[in-house]
């Protein structure tokens, strides 16, 4: 009895222990269907590992609150989720905790965390994720016998009647009007360099800039698509493809023209768990996790030795790797987002497409 007692009593204690020593992280992503591939992915077996919890928190862009937050020595944010140009340029204005990438996870044969991270997925204040894409998809029973096969048929209102829903800024649109004005994928970035290609770019907007409809949020496309709201809608491709296999939305994405990008972890100067937030990091950023992931939509993982962990999605019989951006298939004419360029011309590009947006 003695012996049961101080069992019983040895596991309160230990209890007791784990639950003070359990602790709490804000994370901010982007919403919908990919937030629920992270709480799925990362959040919910993270927590079940460590006894923590996380409290999950969208917005339109996980990026805008940092500076701010920082600035004002008041950080909630303990992990966001954000892209490649944002993390660049937050970091090079000290924005960011650094990351010792050396302290990532390796892979399962014992590969270094720097050797099996896909080139460009880290850097001195972030750690990649996912490999997504920028596309355009169109509701398939809107055109049944001739569909859009190429950047360009989504400016062709002649040819595909109907609204477009693109997203209110200029990163992606810009390169996307160029794409569609003949500019191979290659030289986009070195005409947006000049003034004549920045005018092209926003000349070919002009001719579709009264059939569209904005969207800013990444759950807004296929919204706006099942709606009837738009004909075709760039997006991420994540979400067209829940929307399609998940959802069974007769939507289809044309992969000419997509832009790649990475969406990667930071952690904001001043989070308030930091020792925390990077143990999550480590943990999410593993190569099972970053798989696992991918079995909710259909990014691709940041690290090489998940690739052949990627299976299914959720409904068990649609195989993932056909649907990721990385595909062979899906890349004979994508454009690699150059996180350089934005990083260093975002804020005036931007305030070129706003005054733009509001002229006549």
């Amino acid at each position: 009895m003695f012996l049961k007692k101080l069992l019983a009593t040895s596991a309160l204690v230990a209890l007791g222990a784990a639950g003070a020593q359990a602790g709490e992280i804000t994370v901010m992503s982007w919403g919908g269907a990919y937030t629920k591939s992270q709480v799925e992915a990362y959040q919910k077996p993270w927590m079940e590992a460590t006894g923590n919890k996380v409290v999950s928190v969208d917005a339109d862009n996980p990026a805008t609150p940092i500076k701010p937050q920082v600035e004002a020595g008041n950080v909630t944010i303990d992990i966001a989720d954000v892209e490649y140009s944002d993390a660049v340029r937050l970091c090079d204005e000290g924005l960011l905790e650094e990351i010792d990438a050396s302290a990532l996870p390796p892979a399962p044969d014992g590969t270094p965390a720097e050797e099996d991270f896909i080139d460009g997925a880290l850097t001195d204040c972030a750690v990649a994720n996912i490999v997504w894409s920028t596309i355009y998809a169109y509701d398939t029973t809107k055109f049944p016998d001739s569909p859009p096969t190429t950047m360009a048929d989504f400016f062709d209102l002649e040819k595909f009647p109907g609204k477009r829903g693109m997203r209110k800024a200029a990163k992606a649109n810009l390169e996307m009007a160029l794409m569609a004005d003949g500019v191979p994928a290659e030289e986009v970035y070195d005409l947006l360099e000049t003034d004549e290609g920045v005018d092209r770019a926003f000349a070919k907007l002009d001719t579709i800039k009264d059939s569209v409809v904005w969207w800013e949020a990444g759950a807004q496309p296929p919204q706006l698509l099942a709606d009837g709201e738009v004909v075709m809608t760039t997006a991420y491709n994540g979400r067209i493809f829940n929307a399609a296999v998940g959802e069974d939305k007769p939507f289809q994405i044309v992969w000419d023209g997509q832009i790649m990008d990475f969406d990667l972890f930071v952690i904001p100067k001043g989070a308030p768990n930091k020792e925390l937030a990077m143990d999550f990091l480590k943990f999410s950023t593993g190569t099972k996790p970053l798989a696992d992931q991918a079995s909710w939509i259909s990014y691709g993982p940041a690290r090489k030795s998940s690739g052949a962990l990627v299976g299914t999605f959720m409904d068990g019989k649609t195989e993932m790797a056909p649907h990721m951006p990385t595909a062979e298939a899906n890349m004979g004419n994508a454009l690699v987002n150059d996180f350089e360029f934005w990083a260093d011309r975002d804020t005036e590009l931007s305030e070129r497409f706003n005054a733009w947006l509001a002229s006549s």
